[in-house]
């Protein structure tokens, strides 16, 4: 058996950056080693670099026959790469024999130039892009052992757009029987719209309250995904709130009230992703007005998550 004859399989990749985090054309390079328990014929050891996505939800179902449940299912291959590390002696074409023991190998990978979405794992599907070391012995079926890189789409972080000021208002009235409140007013800027994953955001608020309730305001960071099947004929849609934080409630007919809320967006949050035919990620950073018998007063803003800070300098020229 393989596992009898191989033992203490381990890729190890060499570090790019502080984040360990691939993009395109970068090289993927590393070692990996096993342990031989016995003399071992290896006719070759090949690598694989593959990028994928595949998105699978379902719907339907219950409430009758006529309610059947229906499948919904899309992939795609961004590419796949292969390259053979070790193969038989090329003057014999003949199986390389392996002592017992401890066994090393180098490896160099290249990942193509290409506009290639983020890695992400969602509820209905995932990007994934993976590195995968197969063995082949004669008369054996391949091992392979495969390792998941943490691949990151550069996004243009000095775009004026990513820097551009974003505000937005919006404003209602209370009616209770034949009488009706003076106006509840709230408006909400900040200042750019692109931001990274563990970035503190600052939402500057203005606040009216013409009711005799008390209100509270609330900001939300919300992540939305949107898997489709090709040609974008099916959808599902999926919210999901990263992180949410109150301000300090506005005392009744209170005018001109001023305040600052911040937010800090989780670390673990992936990149935004557009780029990708059947899966998008987009951001959206909510802030609510609400009260006791009064509905929302709601202001949105899309905002972008980029892998670099918004106006950094691009890297020097080598």
């Amino acid at each position: 058996m393989f596992e009898q004859t191989f033992k203490n399989f381990n890729i190890n990749l060499n570090v790019l950056n502080e984040r360990n985090t691939f993009s395109s054309g970068e090289p993927v390079t590393g070692h990996f080693s096993f342990d031989l328990t016995k003399e071992t014929k290896i006719t070759s050891i090949t690598a694989v670099l593959e990028g994928k996505a595949n998105v699978h939800w379902s719907s339907g179902g219950g409430g009758g026959k006529k309610r059947r449940r229906r499948n919904f299912a899309a992939k795609l291959e961004f590419f796949n790469l292969k390259a053979v590390i070790m193969q038989r002696n090329g003057a014999t074409d003949e199986a390389v024999k392996l002592q017992p023991g401890t066994h090393m190998y180098p490896f160099t990978c290249q990942l193509p130039q290409g506009d290639f979405p983020s890695s992400f794992h969602g509820l209905h599907g995932k990007i994934a892009y993976n590195l995968t070391l197969g063995i082949n012995r004669p008369w054996h079926m391949s091992k392979d052992f495969t390792t998941e890189l943490n691949f990151v789409n550069s996004i243009n972080a000095n775009q004026p757009a990513l820097q551009s000021p974003l505000s937005g208002s919006n404003k209602m009235t209370v009616c209770c029987l034949w009488c009706a409140s003076r106006p509840i007013t709230m408006t909400a800027s900040m200042e750019k719209k692109g931001y990274i994953p563990g970035e503190t955001v600052k939402i500057i608020c203005e606040f009216s309250n013409g009711s005799s309730r008390t209100a509270t305001p609330k900001v939300r960071l919300q992540q939305k995904q949107v898997y489709y099947t090709k040609n974008k004929v099916n959808k599902r849609e999926y919210c999901k709130n990263l992180v949410s934080v109150a301000g300090e409630p506005i005392c009744s007919h209170a005018s001109d009230v001023h305040t600052e809320i911040t937010l800090t967006i989780p670390s673990s949050a992936s990149p935004t992703i557009s780029n990708c035919s059947i899966l998008v990620v987009d951001y959206l950073i909510e802030v609510n007005l609400t009260g006791w018998a009064f509905p929302e007063l709601t202001v949105l803003f899309p905002i972008i998550l980029c892998d670099t800070p918004v106006g950094s300098p691009p890297p020097p020229c080598l």
